[in-house]
């Protein structure tokens, strides 16, 4: 059975301190319990407004939230067989590499909850723990469609006019350019603790690295450059101090890359990831920090919103959805930072 003494589910009504969720179930916000109380009433006034849920822990005793985490809308590509003392799971779609702990108390009614929904291909709300260990798992109807109120979020798409198209299909740039390029996105970085649309969250590496790159390469679009993508499969693992455990896991990335002139006709892609870096790097570079030699590289144009592993490919030609995967990891951040303190973290080396 779920854990007892938490809530998964929608918001039905925030008048604090007390937050309804569906089901006629309450919490409370008691700043003696959770620090940050007020910022955790943001972020569910956010997934309230979107219309998602919401996971939240309580004391047993006052009903008070000590935890909040926010689920992941998902479908199951991959539980892997029982190894160990952990499950790994595929999320799609997620780059982080999600896994379920033997130990946890639920254990065998997550795994049949996780092995059932990738055999029937539905959709579930799974929520993990900041490194990414499944602790619930259950189904959940269809993510709805953003809601776009006044004031929200509204990512423009780039048009461009036939000759542009024909000429920059094939214009590599200076070095220069492409600095101003990098310099132009990263600029974009939220503030970790407010976290104000439309900034990018770079400073959550985990996750959404497909949404931020879109968003890139439309803002790179809209400045007079042509930037391709490039990806990258294996088991991948990077150190950063932007997560507190001072390293990330993935299956993949991705991120921007743009055509680079260098003296007379010698020319490479450079690669555009604030996330990983603090300048356009070589392609050889960006794999290089990302610890799997025989991870593979792909190659794509910009209008390549998603690729699996597989070779399956979504486009996003009105970035609705990136819209909604910036604003998904824009909350994943603000409430680390809210739980743990701001990045960047002063134990990791």
């Amino acid at each position: 059975m779920p854990n007892p003494n938490a809530i998964l589910g929608a918001i039905t009504r925030i008048d604090p301190p007390v937050i309804e969720f569906e089901g006629e179930r309450r919490a409370r916000l008691d700043p003696k319990v959770l620090r940050q109380a007020d910022g955790v009433r943001r972020i569910l006034e956010e997934l309230q407004r979107r219309q998602l849920p919401a996971y939240v822990e309580l004391t047993p005793d006052t009903g008070a939230i000590s935890r909040l985490l926010i689920p992941l809308l998902v479908k199951i590509v991959r539980v892997s067989a029982e190894r160990g003392d952990r499950v790994d799971v595929e999320l799609e779609i997620s780059q982080a590499r999600h896994f379920l702990r033997r130990g946890n108390p639920y254990y065998g009614e997550l795994l049949e909850t996780l092995r059932g929904a990738e055999k029937k291909d539905v959709w579930l709300a799974v929520t993990a723990a900041d490194d990414h260990e499944i602790i619930d798992a259950r189904p959940y109807r269809r993510p709805p469609s953003e809601p776009g109120p006044p004031g929200g979020e509204r990512l423009e798409p780039v048009r461009l006019s036939w000759w542009r198209r024909l000429f920059w299909c094939w214009r590599c740039i200076s070095a220069r350019r492409v600095r101003q390029m990098f310099a132009l996105v990263s600029a974009t970085t939220c503030d970790p603790l407010t976290v104000p649309p439309p900034c990018i969250p770079f400073l959550y590496p985990d996750d959404g690295c497909w949404g931020r790159a879109h968003e890139m390469c439309r803002l790179m679009l809209a400045a007079g450059v042509t930037p391709r993508k490039v990806w990258i499969y294996g088991a991948l693992k990077v150190n950063t101090r932007n997560n507190p455990n001072c390293f990330v896991q993935w299956g993949w990335h991705v991120a921007p890359t743009l055509c680079v002139r260098h003296w007379c006709f010698w020319r490479r892609e450079e690669v555009i990831d604030p996330a990983l870096f603090t300048s356009p790097v070589s392609q050889g570079t960006w794999k290089g920090v990302q610890g799997d030699p025989s991870a593979q590289l792909v190659g794509t144009d910009a209008t390549i919103f998603y690729r699996s592993s597989g070779g399956f490919t979504q486009t996003d030609p009105t970035y609705t959805q990136t819209a909604s995967v910036l604003a998904t990891y824009r909350l994943q951040l603000q409430n680390r930072s809210l739980a743990l303190g701001p990045p960047p973290y002063a134990n990791c080396p």
